[in-house]
């Protein structure tokens, strides 16, 4: 069974997203509309310090109306491919250029209503660079012990989904 999207229309374009209103004929065969949310994709790191420590970001994020403690991440930019998303990244945001940078995995943020696909890694051997932060993030580095920042997601300091499964991908590939 397969889909057809038998039309689209844009009814809303931004800096970042786009929305569509989509007309599509699903696998059973009836249509409906679908409203899009189109997102150019990103990249969230679990930057080890060591070999027990991690870099975080506490990040303001204006949709929670205050700071949550975040992997580092960002967007990709056009035509970027997402390792070199991911090791931008860390530089802008942690301060720090990656040695070696393993994928764990990519999540659809929001598979209902988005297109949205996060690509996860692990980075490790850092050194120290110069950090660059947008002008719009609003944001301090934390570094914690990663033991830490799993247990911080089983007593709720740790909301963040993208954060949550880098953070639970990088458990498994050192257990693993």
């Amino acid at each position: 069974m397969s889909f057809r999207r038998l039309s689209t229309e844009r009814v809303y374009t931004g800096r970042l997203l786009k929305i569509d209103r989509d007309r599509v004929e699903l696998p059973n065969g009836r249509a409906t509309d679908l409203e899009m949310v189109r997102h150019p994709g990103a990249a969230a790191i679990v930057p080890f310090v060591s070999d027990d420590d991690i870099l975080m970001v506490r990040q303001f994020r204006y949709a929670t109306a205050g700071f949550i403690l975040e992997v580092p991440a960002g967007t990709l930019n056009p035509d970027e491919p997402p390792d070199a998303c991911a090791l931008r990244e860390i530089e802008e945001e942690v301060g720090h250029r990656a040695g070696r940078l393993t994928k764990i995995g990519a999540v659809y943020t929001t598979p209902g209503f988005t297109d949205e696909i996060i690509h996860l890694y692990v980075a490790r051997d850092l050194v120290p660079v110069a950090q660059r932060l947008d002008h719009d993030e609003v944001l301090t580095v934390e570094r914690l012990p990663f033991r830490r920042a799993l247990e911080m997601i089983r007593d709720g300091g740790i909301v963040d989904a993208k954060s949550i499964c880098a953070l639970t991908l990088a458990r498994d590939l050192a257990a693993g």
